[in-house]
């Protein structure tokens, strides 16, 4: 491994572990308070719209600096999304992701964060997930998701 892939996977590491902090420290990994958010009938929690905001404000600030920049530290060019379209693909995903985090109140990154806390519901929702991402990954590479 060379020194770059080094650095690239140390920036990774600590990246995820500040992810990880910042979802713990805002009770984000509590699937209940995700829940509250979710649920406007009943005691409506407003802390994911906080959240959400001050995600909203540091990736701002995040892609105004990438877009300063000719190249980032680490590697020869940006990854950024290539397409911008809005297609059918795009929006079924959107909604079965938001049903499923709304059921449960968990979606992939504080389910992973919440691994830590060893709880049994969360192990089994990061299996199902993982099983989605392989069905998808078959179904897409059969060429059966074109026809959905």
């Amino acid at each position: 491994m060379n020194r770059n892939a080094a650095c690239r996977i140390a920036a990774a590491l600590v990246s995820g572990a500040i992810f990880g902090l910042g979802l713990s420290i805002s009770g984000m990994l509590n699937p209940a308070r995700v829940r509250g958010f979710l649920d406007i009938t009943r005691d409506w929690d407003p802390t994911l719209a906080f959240v959400l905001a001050g995600a909203v404000i540091v990736s701002a600030a995040g892609m105004a600096l990438v877009r300063r920049m000719p190249r980032p530290l680490l590697d020869d060019r940006f990854h950024l999304p290539e397409t911008q379209v809005i297609d059918r693909r795009l929006i079924v995903g959107s909604a079965i992701f938001g049903v499923g985090w709304g059921l449960v109140g968990l979606c992939p990154g504080p389910a992973l964060a919440s691994l830590s806390l060893g709880l049994p519901a969360t192990v089994l929702f990061v299996a199902a997930m993982l099983a989605g991402m392989v069905a998808h990954d078959r179904l897409q590479g059969a060429r059966l998701w074109q026809r959905v």
